[in-house]
């Protein structure tokens, strides 16, 4: 580390985190509504010919890390079409410059833009869920203007209101919200987990953007939420959202939430989730 190091603590540094985060995260989304053609093409693919990237996922990131670069030059960048750029302060940026990008390619209003400050153990190693603490985030709706924030120990909010998540309920009570990967293989076992819970629940909802998922949670609507495949940037800022609004958000059988399995809800209520997705092996397989 360097002089430059200082990762802030308290609330007033945190409120400015989430002041950034909020700025960033809505510029962002209204590059990346504002300049959506008539017809979006697929720029290149991911994991599978299903798993896409638009030239906008592109300039959005782009702009996100020329931002930061100018705002807090010491601080590193994780992003997900761009990688890793290590900084010396002890902050890490998390940012998803599309999160629901095949909505977008589609033109339908469940896509986001996901911003996160982090920090880990050493800077200049990439973090991880496994070893980050999540200091502020926020998420950008830009369909119809919805911003969602937190910071560590200050709250949620959605467009400046507190938010809180739902009372627990019983499973067969709960609106339950998922996703699911884009490789054949996980697939066919993501819908045998979902053909076993359809029947315990009140319904499921799938949104497409893992982010909006865990905000919609947060804001009530929706009551519990699990998803296998999450990468670092799905999660940052959507999960301390989440659990600023009082959810429960973890992997299973003691792991924190990340690849394997992410399962959020309200304490009285996710612990059932949970353990029916442990008995499932609902992150085994493919």
């Amino acid at each position: 580390m360097t002089d430059e190091t200082h990762v802030p603590t308290g609330p007033d540094e945190i409120r400015r985190l989430v002041e950034l985060a909020s700025d960033l995260a809505r510029e962002a989304g209204l590059l990346v509504h504002d300049g959506r053609p008539a017809r979006v093409d697929v720029h290149s693919t991911k994991s599978s010919p299903q798993d896409v990237v638009t030239a906008m996922d592109l300039a959005s990131e782009d702009l996100l890390r020329r931002r930061l670069t100018q705002r807090r030059p010491h601080d590193g960048v994780l992003g997900e079409e761009e990688g890793f750029r290590a900084g010396t302060s002890g902050v890490t940026w998390v940012v998803d410059p599309i999160d629901g990008t095949v909505n977008y390619l589609y033109g339908l209003p469940a896509y986001a833009v996901s911003v996160a400050a982090v920090t880990a153990p050493d800077p200049a190693l990439e973090p991880t869920p496994e070893n980050w603490t999540v200091l502020a985030g926020a998420v950008f709706a830009p369909w119809d203007g919805r911003l969602f924030a937190s910071g560590r120990g200050i709250g949620a909010t959605l467009d400046g209101r507190p938010i809180r998540v739902n009372p627990a309920r019983p499973l067969v009570d709960s609106l339950l919200g998922t996703g699911f990967g884009y490789l054949a293989e996980r697939r066919r076992a993501q819908a045998a987990v979902v053909a076993a819970l359809l029947p315990q629940v009140r319904d499921i909802r799938r949104i497409g953007s893992a982010a909006l998922d865990l905000c919609t949670l947060a804001s009530g609507g929706l009551d519990l939420y699990y998803e296998r495949g999450l990468a670092p940037w799905d999660l940052a800022a959507a999960a301390l959202i989440a659990q600023e609004a009082g959810a429960l958000v973890t992997g299973l059988r003691g792991a924190p939430a990340g690849r394997a399995m992410t399962v959020a809800g309200p304490p009285g209520s996710f612990e059932s989730l949970r353990s029916l997705l442990e008995d499932l092996d609902a992150d085994g397989g493919a």
